[in-house]
């Protein structure tokens, strides 16, 4: 035996005691004992020989343990276990001086520069199934080695292990809960996600308000108006069946719906529902006074009500080819019911979604795949859709599970400084559908909102945005979630699909009147007076209408004109201009037939703004009993004819009128319209309708571009007083 002392215990239970007592676990073995025995270690806790004076000699304080076998331990010991030998041959034997079986996290437990003891990496040994399989040895009197129950009750190694088992469970948590990346998955005829609308707001001033008040008989006069909202709401996909089928040849489309498009032709298109229903909907105005919008309420109304906004998107272009909004509302004691129709983008927030397209995504919650494509949403994932930038700033739980989170803004609202649309939307590998979504939006004509914006953008803005304030916020949150079986399939081509030369009607049919016309043609059959007949009524005016007479004589025309029934007689409305962009209105009644044709003046006036003259910019047009003709074919418009409608199976309803406007590039009533069209001007023809029905009052009106007959979109309201 050497001067230096010796230990029976293995380099395994050496290093273990290392790292109990916060010291270093690498090197030899006389290296791991001296580290010790300098840390004040007992002797017999390390296992050395010591001197039994009774027989004079050296004697080990524990039998040393075979060195070729691996030690076995038991938190339910409190004695030594005797180790247990484990199958091993050859290669896969495990040596006295390999380590620990515990990994302890960035440290190296093995020192690289040892030449004489091998190196090995942590391997988990099982512990025994049954504590039978582990039979204690019997005490002695020289027994003096620490059990396991010993070391661990010791507060170094209680610190250590909770140290490994809060790492331990900290590190199942966070792999655990690592979204997975993934593509937004397709919709499926027949998805269904029910959701909840709270903390809804919106909030109306100016010329904004008539976004409400255009849906009322007899709108009051508010200045600014505030909603507040909150209801429950469903997301869907139509299931059509096979009757949507009848033209195709196939049933490769099933599940797609039939709609007729702005010329009345039948497409293929994915039919998206959303149906809220307003638990709360209360309504509170602002009346002006003193000519400045008061800032406090003067009328409070709460109520009802129910909305139901449809979207359908053809097959193969994978355009909107038609918005519908119905509604039904109950405030105070006034019904309110309706619909409106637009053949492309349409919805709540009026032209402020052909303004800048995409902003209508905030009405309802976003549907993923629309959105997003095919982009991967990960963490720092960034992209553009609809005229929204979006970025997936990271992860959030909502509820028991954890979802991806997006914020998005309106490209064009904040570069055109029409004011800020922002949405927040957490995404869930599970939903077509955004899980929640957040909105927040703010359109105004103030200067403040445009001092970053060039002098041309401020131009453009002050001609096409209403002046006042517009803000919406409010808050989707998926309740329920039902996903269909078949698969949505865009892109694809089917049967009987409406041709381009379809669509527009043949050049020969329009008329280029601007050259050297006064009016848009008209010569109706299923009116009594048709406008080509009217004018013949100007020249009898000479001395009660001659800035009329003088203008249309010479090279002025009639940029807007309106009829309506007044029993037997008809009565005209026309707008006028003239070369020197002097304008006025002009109305006269006319009666009787073109033998006997009866002319009476009624009223004249001229326009306090200026009114552009501009021939050149005047385009090719249908005239007007063309367009009157397509829209009375029911087979093109079914929903025009009817008791509730404007057209009879033979003709207009007596309540019914007809009208149309030019617009040119240039000044009028205030708009600079040069940067909203080109060298052309528009067309358009509208028919309004309005009647009572039993004690409710109904109206009907549509909107047709003349220059190529396509149908606009229409409206139709009735409202009720409940008493």
């Amino acid at each position: 035996m050497g001067s230096e002392p010796t230990t029976t215990l293995t380099v395994a239970k050496l290093k273990a005691l290392c790292v109990l007592n916060d010291l270093s676990a690498s090197g030899k073995k006389a290296d791991l004992l001296a580290r010790l025995l300098e840390a004040g270690v007992d002797k017999e806790t390390l296992g050395i020989e010591v001197f039994d004076e009774s027989t004079s000699t050296f004697q080990p304080a524990i039998e040393e343990e075979p060195s070729d076998e691996p030690v076995m331990m038991s938190l339910e010991d409190d004695e030594p276990v005797e180790p247990v030998p484990l199958p091993s041959s050859g290669e896969d034997e495990i040596g006295d001086e390999d380590v620990l079986e515990a990994e302890i996290l960035e440290a190296d437990l093995i020192d690289a520069e040892s030449d004489d003891e091998p190196s090995a990496e942590a391997s988990v040994v099982p512990l025994p199934v049954e504590k039978s399989a582990v039979t204690p040895p019997a005490k002695t009197e020289n027994a003096g080695a620490v059990t396991l129950m010993e070391m661990v009750r010791r507060p170094q190694t209680i610190a250590v292990m909770l140290t490994l088992l809060l790492l331990g469970a900290g590190g199942w948590y966070y792999v655990n809960n690592q979204l997975e990346p993934f593509t937004a998955d397709s919709l499926r005829y027949g998805d269904s996600m029910g959701y909840m609308i709270t903390e809804g707001t919106f909030l109306a001033s100016e010329e904004y308000v008539e976004l409400v008040t255009d849906q009322l008989e007899d709108p009051p006069n508010y200045c600014k108006i505030r909603l507040s909202f909150q209801g429950e709401s469903t997301a869907s996909v139509t299931e059509g069946t096979g009757v949507e089928l009848n033209t195709q040849s196939s049933d490769d489309r099933l599940g797609a719906v039939k709609i007729r498009g702005g010329q009345g032709l039948s497409w293929l298109a994915v039919e998206s529902v959303n149906e809220m229903s307003f638990s709360q909907f209360d309504l509170s105005g602002h009346y002006p006074i003193a000519s400045k919008c008061s800032d406090f309420t003067t009328d409070s109304t709460t109520g009802q009500a129910d909305l139901t906004l449809k979207s359908w998107k053809e097959l193969r272009e994978q355009v909107v080819l038609a918005t519908e909004l119905e509604f039904a509302a109950t405030l105070s004691a006034t019904s309110y019911a309706g619909s409106a129709f637009t053949y492309g983008v349409g919805g709540l927030l009026g032209d402020l979604e052909e303004l800048s397209p995409g902003l209508g995504m905030v009405i309802a919650p976003v549907e993923l795949a629309d959105f997003f494509g095919n982009a991967y949403i990960t963490k720092d994932a960034t992209g553009t859709s609809s005229g929204w930038e979006w970025r997936v700033t990271g992860s959030e739980k909502i509820g028991s599970t954890n979802m991806w989170k997006v914020t998005a803004s309106h490209r064009d609202v904040r570069d055109f400084c029409l004011g800020y649309a922002t949405m927040t939307m957490w995404l869930d590998v599970e939903s077509p559908w955004a899980a929640r979504q957040t909105v927040d939006v703010a359109i105004s004509s103030s200067e403040a909102s445009q001092t970053s914006c060039s002098e041309w953008q401020q131009r453009g803005i002050d001609a096409v945005l209403p002046e006042g304030e517009l803000e919406l916020h409010h808050t989707f949150e998926r309740t329920t979630l039902s996903r269909g079986v078949k698969a949505i399939e865009l892109g694809k081509s089917y049967d009987n699909r409406p041709q381009a030369n379809d669509l527009n009607p043949d050049s020969d049919d329009l008329v280029e009147w601007g050259i050297d016309g006064t009016h848009l043609p008209d010569n109706s059959t299923a009116r009594q007076h048709p406008l080509d007949e009217a004018m013949a009524c100007i020249s009898e005016f000479n001395s009660a209408a001659s800035g009329a007479v003088a203008a249309l004589e010479n090279d002025g025309y009639v940029w807007r004109a309106v009829d309506q029934q007044n029993g037997t007689a008809t009565e005209w409305n026309l707008s006028w201009v003239d070369s020197d962009t002097t304008a006025g209105w002009l109305k006269f009644s006319v009666s009787g037939t073109d033998e006997n044709l009866n002319c009476e003046f009624i009223a004249k006036g001229t326009f306090d703004e200026s009114i552009t003259h501009n021939r050149d910019s005047i385009p090719k047009a249908l005239p007007l009993h063309d367009i009157e003709a397509r829209l009375m074919d029911s087979q093109r418009y079914p929903e025009l004819t009817g008791p509730e409608a404007l057209f009879t199976g033979s003709g207009l309803h007596d309540t019914t009128s007809v009208g149309y406007l030019v617009v040119v590039p240039g000044t009028g009533f205030g708009i600079d319209f040069s940067d909203l069209l080109d060298t052309s001007g528009a067309t358009t023809v509208d028919l309004q309708r309005t009647w009572d029905d039993n004690g409710k009052d109904r109206s009907f009106s549509l909107l047709v571009d003349a220059t190529d007959g396509r149908l606009i979109g229409w409206t139709d309201l009735s409202v009720e007083e409940l008493g």
